[in-house]
């Protein structure tokens, strides 16, 4: 059992450490506030709900943490943040349905609905942000339903596809690995 906790907090502490360098270090983005699209930047947050919620709610602060520190906008970061909803929606889902990640038409099905909620929360982190500032006038329907929703369920699905390619290609790591 100990081993399995280490095993596990020594994941989630690498999947951090990677959520904070990707916004930071990552060359392949394209930014048009309150849009942006980081190469990869879900994918460590995808890897820890396939661990755990408590490893999914980690990673969502370390990516949260990376946005900020690159220095994003803070409408981007709100975004990061909002992640801790299909992160920890997803690893709930998966605690009790590990059989999703090795069945194709299961993972396509749940990668859709996490992609959904979160665009969802993506939209609503940034209908909060321009309702309560003084942000400039921006075409919101447009930019915000367009550009983020449309946008964020696209990045998002890609980014699903890369954790699972990567969740399967490593060894020992099996569905019945989801501890909480």
């Amino acid at each position: 059992m100990k081993s399995t906790m280490y095993r596990n907090l020594t994941i989630t502490a690498l999947l951090m450490a990677l959520a904070i360098m990707i916004p930071i270090m990552m060359p392949l983005k394209v930014v048009i506030p309150p849009a942006s699209y980081t190469l990869a930047s879900h994918v460590p947050i995808f890897l820890a709900m396939f661990l755990s919620r408590k490893s999914a709610a980690c990673v969502v602060i370390g990516s949260t943490l990376g946005f900020f520190v690159a220095g994003f906008p803070i409408v981007i970061v709100m975004r990061a943040a909002s992640h801790i909803f299909f992160a920890l929606l997803g690893a709930w889902y998966l605690k009790n349905h590990m059989e999703v990640l090795s069945n194709a038409f299961s993972f396509v099905t749940f990668n859709f609905v996490c992609a959904l909620i979160h665009a969802v929360a993506e939209v609503l982190a940034c209908l909060l942000f321009y309702t309560t500032t003084t942000a400039p006038n921006i075409d919101i329907i447009y930019v915000v339903f367009v550009l983020v929703g449309v946008g964020t369920i696209i990045h998002s699905m890609v980014d699903g596809y890369i954790a699972l390619y990567i969740y399967k290609a490593i060894p020992g790591l099996k569905p019945n690995t989801h501890i909480e």
